[in-house]
């Protein structure tokens, strides 16, 4: 222990804790009996009762350990709770209490995004239930993540965790004739976390708390999946992206759009195992979504070295995208890659038919729609679209490079 500390160093650290810890704690509490549900529960009060005791006594020197036993000394009391259950206590007691404080915890998320991602659950649930279990992300976030009602999306999550619970699903790595259709409810799962990490989800002290977390799970699945290229490709996406963080913020704080970013300020490194990933990837004869991704972030990290933008190979890339996974963003890419190309026409008509449903909260689909507009010369339109991606813009620095893209068409 390390003696008595503010009450707001013991928050942080429990917050850190959770964190850094929370999938790595779910999985190993979770895993005997295939409850989330009630490892979430027991997670939550050991992590109530560390913000309650650390303050008095210090922070343990193993908050991981401490937080594991808390867990599931909570899990024990509630066993012994349940009369119908009586029976079979010492069984459970046995099983809720295989780790002491000083013990390292065990990783086993990797199975636990594998059991997410099982056939018996929701096509439209394995991807959120792993971004909530393994990374501790709420229902509100990954909802729009997602572009679905958080009540909606909390409802999917809950029957997704019953169904495990009540199906006795195993905690295990699938054997290799079960893993292609299982793998894409992993990958998209990752990419989200990531995605959310890069839209300033992390914390302003750890800005790469989640996108590492990403990376790191990119890494793990790529590895213990050698022979599978899309994995690799993964990696790669997010290797390109992660590699502009550092431009994408000027010497004052104010937002740098991709096409203005000081490529002096990239991370060559992490580029240069992208690339390497990305032409790994491709031995294997079988491109999918990820590799499509990369290939397109490729393309944009040559503009500095070419002088201009390869708009032909990102038209190619994005109508292959659009074939393998035909997502809201691929087809927005596409149309604003389209209006670039100078058929503007056919990039607005692109854009009018997507769901509007889907789309009308969607900050990305209003900025395509002003660029497009503007390029058709809709002044009008364009600063309509601009308003309200405006007010759909939760950045500070990205809101102010809107409201001056704005004011640059009103006065224009």
């Amino acid at each position: 222990m390390t003696g008595q500390l503010d009450p707001k160093d013991a928050q942080w650290a429990a917050e850190q804790a959770a964190r850094w810890s929370y999938g790595r704690l779910l999985s190993v509490l979770a895993a005997r009996d295939r409850d989330i549900a009630a490892a979430e529960d027991a997670l939550s009060e050991a992590l109530l009762v560390a913000l309650r005791v650390w303050p008095e006594t210090g922070v343990p020197l193993n908050p991981e350990g401490w937080l594991l036993t808390t867990a599931r000394n909570r899990r024990k009391n509630d066993a012994r709770a349940q009369s119908v259950r009586r029976a079979a206590e010492p069984d459970l007691i046995r099983r809720f209490d295989t780790s002491h404080d000083d013990a390292p915890v065990g990783d086993d998320r990797l199975k636990l995004m594998f059991v997410c991602a099982h056939p018996a659950i929701d096509p439209a649930a394995r991807a959120p239930l792993i971004l909530q279990t393994v990374l501790g992300i709420d229902a509100g976030t990954i909802g729009k993540a997602f572009l679905v009602e958080p009540a909606a999306m909390s409802q999917r999550l809950v029957r997704a965790k019953s169904r495990i619970r009540d199906a006795g699903l195993r905690f295990a790595i699938p054997e290799p004739a079960d893993l292609p259709e299982r793998l894409g409810a992993v990958l998209d799962a990752i990419y989200a976390a990531f995605g959310q990490g890069w839209d300033s989800l992390d914390t302003p002290d750890a800005p790469d708390a989640l996108t590492g977390e990403a990376i790191w799970l990119a890494r793990l699945v790529a590895e213990q999946m050698a022979e599978e290229p899309e994995p690799k490709g993964l990696l790669a996406l997010m290797l390109y992206c992660s590699a502009r963080r550092r431009a994408r913020r000027d010497a004052n704080g104010r937002f740098v759009p991709l096409d203005r970013q000081d490529a002096g300020l990239w991370d060559r490194t992490r580029i240069i195992e992208a690339e390497g990933l990305l032409t790994a990837a491709a031995r294997a004869g079988r491109f999918g979504r990820y590799q499509c991704e990369a290939a397109i972030q490729s393309v944009h990290i040559q503009r500095p070295i070419t002088g201009h933008l390869n708009l032909s190979a990102l038209r190619a890339l994005y109508d292959l995208l659009v074939s393998k996974s035909d997502s809201i963003g691929a087809r927005i890419s596409r149309a604003v890659v389209l209006a670039e190309q100078g058929q503007v026409a056919d990039a607005l008509d692109e854009l009018a038919v997507l769901p509007m449903e889907r789309v009308k909260r969607y900050q990305p689909w209003w900025v395509a729609r002003s660029r497009c507009a503007s390029l058709a010369g809709q002044t009008d339109l364009a600063a309509e679209a601009l308003s309200v991606a405006i007010s759909l813009t939760e950045d500070a620095a990205v809101r102010t490079f809107l409201l001056e893209q704005l004011q640059s068409l009103k006065s224009g």
